[in-house]
């Protein structure tokens, strides 16, 4: 599949040595870690289901993982990255039956939605934008390898998977079994059915049902299981070392993705494979309205896309949610934009002056917060201040110096 039009980048990078290393909250770890320096960084960011258009909970996401991307490439690495789009599910096929269209009409329409919003936001596309209908074959090829290994069984012709198999089960998600098993009712499982030998067995391929889509395979007729189309498609496409521990650096999503989905993604990649599924786990907090987490489920969106339509500029919207730490959970405002859309004005007047505040200084302090798990709050606080000093009539920095460096490192364009 297709990904998007991408926002320039340069081709010469910025020396590491000029950069400090990268700091993020490793889910699995429970802590703040540096991320290894490395020349070569494999990444994975789990994708929409595409059923709705993208609202300002996903958009936090991709833009907290764009940041991410950006600063190792800044910091002179490569960065291959991956993410994916769950363009075969029961909400997708719901929604459709319920607006009496064809579900793959509707998730190509909503998926062309999505790119068109990446874009505005200036969000550095992937190498590899799969959606799960296209790498049927690889995710076959990773249910087989589950099976060589003794670790699946058969409920009424699904197959399941142990996931006691993986050692590391629910240490990641640091989270009990019994809250395990409650989370996982709540996000697409099924504790309660009969059959299973582990009520936390993960579903690994669904046999036909009538009147659903379905795919040829071993198994039978049927398609894949959620957590087994993100393993899958990230060993395929991002093509691990043999040599390394870990198969890729960086799993990303947002925290209602750490149990049951990326805890038994990486327990499946690591049976499949031998290999560690990932380095870090990186999560994004909740974008909520109304005093609910925003919600395809409970229809609180705010769409990126109906913004636009109302003449928002993209950069607002980009850093009306950096203005939140990209961890935290937040309730969106629509005072939040009208402040943004302040400061992007503000910004852009003082960058077309000829005269401006010194700017080396404040492309060092910025380099610095973001270093320290993406301190976007501090970074907005010292472009407000560096506005401050520009206003009073310091000078001795390079307007385009800094407006180069924000467009490279923040994917903020003025």
């Amino acid at each position: 599949m297709k990904s998007w039009a991408g926002p320039s980048y340069p081709k010469e990078p910025s020396s590491r040595a000029d950069v400090p290393v990268l700091n993020l909250f490793n889910t699995a770890s429970a802590q703040i870690e540096p991320v290894e320096v490395k020349d070569f960084y494999r990444m994975y960011v789990c994708g929409i289901t595409p059923y709705d258009a993208t609202h300002l909970g996903h958009a936090s996401t991709y833009i907290s993982f764009d940041l991410v991307n950006r600063y190792l490439r800044f910091s002179g690495a490569t960065v291959a990255f991956v993410e994916n789009i769950t363009d075969i599910d029961d909400p997708l096929l719901e929604r459709a039956l319920r607006d009496g269209v064809d579900w793959q009409d509707l998730a190509h329409s909503q998926i062309e939605l999505f790119r068109g919003d990446m874009v505005a936001l200036r969000v550095i596309p992937p190498d590899h934008y799969i959606g799960v209908v296209e790498a049927m074959n690889q995710i076959i090829k990773s249910i087989l390898l589950l099976q060589k290994e003794d670790s699946l069984y058969a409920v009424e012709g699904d197959l399941y998977f142990r996931v006691r198999r993986d050692p590391e089960f629910l240490q990641r998600s640091h989270i009990s079994s019994s809250a395990a098993l409650e989370i996982f009712s709540q996000r697409g499982g099924d504790p309660d059915r009969a059959g299973k030998e582990d009520r936390l067995d993960a579903l690994v391929w669904r046999r036909q049902r009538p009147g659903e889509p379905g795919w040829p395979s071993p198994f039978g007729m049927g398609r894949p299981g959620w957590h087994i189309e993100c393993s899958a498609i990230a060993l395929h496409y991002l093509n691990p070392s043999p040599q390394d521990d870990y198969a890729i650096d960086i799993q990303g999503g947002g925290s209602d993705l750490i149990f049951p989905h990326h805890d038994m993604s990486a327990a499946q990649g690591l049976i499949a494979t031998g290999q560690k599924f990932a380095r870090s786990f990186i999560h994004t907090g909740m974008v909520g309205l109304d005093g609910e987490k925003m919600s395809k489920s409970l229809g609180n969106l705010v769409f990126v896309s109906r913004l636009l339509a109302d003449g928002i500029d993209p950069m607002s919207i980009r850093l009306a949610l950096m203005g939140h730490h990209y961890r935290s959970d937040h309730m969106w405002s629509a005072p939040e934009i009208n402040h943004a859309e302040n400061l992007v004005s503000r910004l852009r007047l003082n960058l077309s002056r000829v005269e401006v505040a010194e700017t080396s200084p404040v492309m060092v302090e910025i380099c610095i917060a973001m270093s320290q798990d993406l301190n976007t709050e501090r970074v907005i606080a010292l472009l407000v201040t560096w506005c401050e000093q520009t206003e009073s009539g310091q000078s001795g920095g390079s307007a385009g110096e800094l407006a180069r460096f924000l467009d490279e490192l923040l994917g903020l364009a003025f």
